[in-house]
Formats: structure tokens, C-alpha cells, sequence
């Protein structure tokens, strides 16, 4: 855990933060399909072994900030800073990022890609690719796309999928909610491992919270989302380690438990698909 006020070391192996991406499609509802873009891009570059990726939950504590690249290497103990933006217009989408040196705040490299909704896993993957080669032209960035194997091809459930994680990362109350979509998603893809893995989440946290309306109904599902997001999460601990959680929790967990406070730490190479409370 870091101390307040003292900006923890870089490591020894090339680092990265990727911020949130800003929405630039003029309708705040495609937020989440901004935030969506990063947390792949976040995936993509985490399955790099030589890179250190910051996760999620703390890069995105500069959400809805003005940006200083230095700074943020200072606080999160990052060499390189990605930034940008994401528009999606009609059945397109346009990806410009950025990609910072954050110990001299010097601009090392920015791109554009346009494409298609069809091809936006290409996008995502050329993103982390270029940013990959920038930060180690020694290494082949094509390790990217060759380890980057997709959890779905259905751009639908992909959408439900971004939707209902935005839910679930605002608001324990909107479950329910992400919970439907989830399940919609698994219905079009039935092994959409991400999708499972957050379906066993939103389970679980029905229990502990105490909103459930049908607690054996809720376990029972959470147990089935855990188990099918871990037979296909295969070697991935993104995903293998959250579903065993959820699996475990939602078998063991029969009465509602009081909240327990979150650990403020910054959290390092993990591409989980979610926070967690602390245990």
C-alpha cells in the first residue's frame, strides 16, 4: 500500500497509464463506449509481459480531470502516459491517442484510426500495437495481436457488455439493471467470459448489499456465471481470478454482510474487470 504523499518508484520494465479517454461524440450517453475503448485498450496492453500497465480503477481517478502528464507518472510511478479520445458517430468510430514520456513530458507519438463499429477490435489492437513498438522498438509490437485473443465477436453483446459495466461502475443500485443486460449478452454469446465473470459480480453484490429480492435465485445464478466465465477463461487471470472469487463468495455468502471499506491503493498489471472491496 503507498503512503500518502510519497510517489511510489518505477519499476524496472517499461510502464504505462492509459487515462480515460475523452468522449467526443457530443452525446454523454456514449460515455460508456469511450470508457469501454480504454478498458480494452488497458486488456490489449496488459497481455504485453515486458510492459507494467496500471489497472483500471486507478487510472480512471483522473476521470474528468485537466491532465498533467508528469504529474500522474509521478503518482501512479509510470514512465509513459496514453491519452485521447473517442468518437462514434452512426455506424462509425474515430480513436486518436496520445502517448507521453510522463518524466519529461515530451510527446512521443500520436495517431488517428477511423473504421467501421465491425472493425473495432482492429482499432483497439492497432492502438496498443503502435504504442507497444513507440515503447520498445527492440521488441516485435506484433506480440500484441498474436496474444490478444478476443472474448466475443457479437458487437451486440459487446455493446450490452460496455453498457452494463458503466452501470456497475457507478452504482452498486444500478445491478439489477447491468444485470438484464448482462443477461442478454450471454443469451447472443454464451461464452462471453467478461460478460459472465461481471454477471457473477453483479450477483454477488445483490447478496452482500442486501438487495436482492430472490437470494437463491441470485446465488444460484452467480454460481452459474462464475463457473462458466472460469471454463472459459482458460490461463487469462483477468478473468480466472474474479470469477473464482464470485464463485466462492456467492456459494459461501447466505445473509447480507455490512459494507466494507475499499483499500486506497493503486493497483499495478491487473486486467480485472473490476474493483474489488476490501477483504
Amino acid at each position: 500500500m503507498l503512503q500518502p504523499g510519497i510517489d511510489p518508484p518505477l519499476p524496472d520494465k517499461p510502464s504505462i497509464a492509459v487515462l480515460p479517454f475523452a468522449n467526443m461524440s457530443g452525446d454523454p450517453e456514449q460515455e460508456y463506449f469511450a470508457d469501454g475503448m480504454v478498458e480494452e485498450i488497458i486488456t490489449a496492453l496488459s497481455r504485453i509481459r515486458w510492459l507494467f500497465v496500471i489497472a483500471r480503477n486507478s487510472s480512471f481517478t483522473y476521470k474528468g480531470q485537466a491532465i498533467d502528464a508528469k504529474q500522474v507518472g509521478r503518482e501512479l510511478g509510470v514512465r509513459y502516459v496514453l491519452e485521447g479520445s473517442v468518437r462514434k458517430a452512426g455506424g462509425r468510430v474515430r480513436i486518436t491517442a496520445q502517448l507521453i514520456d510522463a518524466t519529461s513530458g515530451a510527446h512521443l507519438w500520436a495517431d488517428r484510426f477511423d473504421g467501421s463499429l465491425e472493425d473495432v477490435f482492429e482499432l483497439q489492437d492497432k492502438v496498443a500495437s503502435r504504442v507497444a513498438g513507440v515503447i520498445e522498438p527492440a521488441l516485435q509490437a506484433a506480440e500484441t495481436a498474436r496474444s490478444a485473443g478476443r472474448p466475443t465477436t457479437d458487437l451486440t453483446a459487446y455493446d450490452l457488455y460496455l453498457r452494463a459495466y458503466a452501470m456497475v461502475m457507478s452504482s452498486a443500485v444500478r445491478d439489477p439493471e447491468a444485470l438484464r443486460l448482462l443477461e442478454q449478452a450471454v443469451t447472443r454469446d454464451p461464452g462471453y467470459g467478461p460478460a459472465l465473470a461481471l454477471g457473477a459480480l453483479c450477483c454477488f453484490r445483490l447478496l452482500e448489499n442486501g438487495r436482492s429480492e430472490d437470494r437463491e435465485l441470485d446465488r444460484g445464478k452467480g454460481i452459474d456465471f462464475a463457473r462458466r466465465a472460469l471454463e472459459v477463461a482458460g490461463d487469462d487471470p483477468g478473468m480466472g481470478r474474479p470469477a473464482r472469487c464470485r464463485d466462492r463468495t456467492c456459494r459461501d455468502r447466505a445473509a447480507p454482510q455490512p459494507a466494507r471499506p475499499r483499500r486506497n491503493v493503486v493497483c499495478r498489471n491487473r486486467s480485472s474487470t473490476f474493483s474489488q472491496p476490501a477483504l
